[in-house]
């Protein structure tokens, strides 16, 4: 359980995870208690209106043979992604310019496989974390599982951050994809942190999950050990073709009170407003900003689902006064 340190003005803060108790207590405050507590939790560890920006992209597209309901990139769903291999060294080199040039700190490179396989391509990933490093720029990958050795191999060619997200809780899962068993998730992320490659993972809200599954991941999230550098929130972008295409949208109040739990369990941890940003308003991101998140992605596409362009997200920046930084 975690240790709480109380403060003169009455909030408490969680040091180390919490009980799913205590986060259940915590996802049903008012959210002007919570909104307070989570502040006040990003302002000990953090400045506000610091934020660290990334840039992702697809460097294998399509094809994928799992069936995560959400993703238009799985070969068994009909959907507007056009499959493409494995992308050159040289293209890698432009996407890490046009990162630079955005002013973002980390270059995130997504391939769409069930797994890392030994061979050509994974030789050609690793060079991909050395051109990207050479550039200046933190490296992340998300390759799908990882084996000790590949993570090992991984490392040892600089890379940074891998994320692997874990995307709701281990109860809701098979409703999600039935490819793949939620301890695979927990093990990849253990490869990852035995190599000593910094853990980004985190999950996608509004897939149908209840609260008791918003608490379960969330629990789940922050007593991992060590808890995870990077915490990735992601809301549902609804593709056609996929099975969770009509799904009802989620409220934004329910993605900032996850925000804010996420803080308050994780205070160290950089808090990533991922995708689904898009249908976000100024006023609603400077809120998930406000209750602990300190993380985005720059560029008009996350992977393959749309992201607010670089004119968007100037006119962001100078609303709310936002200060690109390395957290």
């Amino acid at each position: 359980m975690a240790k709480q340190t109380s403060k003169s003005n009455g909030v408490c803060e969680a040091v180390a995870g919490a009980s799913k108790g205590r986060i259940r207590q915590l996802y049903g405050r008012s959210l002007f208690r919570l909104a307070q507590e989570a502040h006040e939790v990003l302002r000990r560890h953090f400045t506000p209106g610091d934020i660290q920006t990334s840039r992702l992209i697809s460097i294998k597209t399509g094809g994928c043979p799992e069936d995560c309901a959400y993703c238009p990139q799985a070969a068994r769903y009909h959907t507007h992604v056009k499959g493409e291999g494995l992308m050159s060294l040289a293209d890698v080199r432009k996407e890490a310019q046009k990162a630079l040039a955005q002013g973002a700190t980390r270059l995130c490179m997504g391939a769409a496989w069930r797994e890392v396989k030994d061979g050509p391509h994974f030789e050609r990933v690793l060079e991909m974390v050395r051109v990207v490093n050479q550039m200046g720029l933190q490296s992340c990958c998300t390759l799908g599982m990882l084996s000790k050795k590949q993570a090992e191999r991984l490392k040892e060619a600089g890379l940074y951050a891998y994320n692997h997200n874990l995307d709701t809780s281990e109860e809701y899962y098979q409703k999600i994809i039935t490819t793949r068993q939620y301890q695979d998730r927990l093990r990849t992320l253990k490869h990852v942190r035995q190599a000593g490659i910094t853990v980004c993972t985190g999950g996608i809200l509004g897939m149908g999950e209840s609260e008791d599954d918003r608490i379960a991941f969330l629990h789940t999230l922050a007593n991992l050990t060590p808890q995870p550098e990077s915490v990735t929130i992601n809301t549902l972008v609804r593709i056609p073709g996929t099975p969770l295409a009509d799904t009802p949208p989620i409220s934004p109040l329910i993605v900032m009170r996850v925000i804010a739990v996420a803080r308050i369990t994780m205070p160290k941890a950089v808090i990533r407003l991922s995708a689904g940003r898009r249908e976000l308003s100024h006023t609603e991101q400077f809120l998930a900003f406000y209750m602990g998140a300190n993380s985005l992605f720059l560029g008009d596409k996350l992977l393959t689902t749309p992201n607010p362009d670089e004119t968007e997200d100037a006119e962001l920046f100078q609303a709310l006064n936002l200060s690109p930084k390395v957290l």
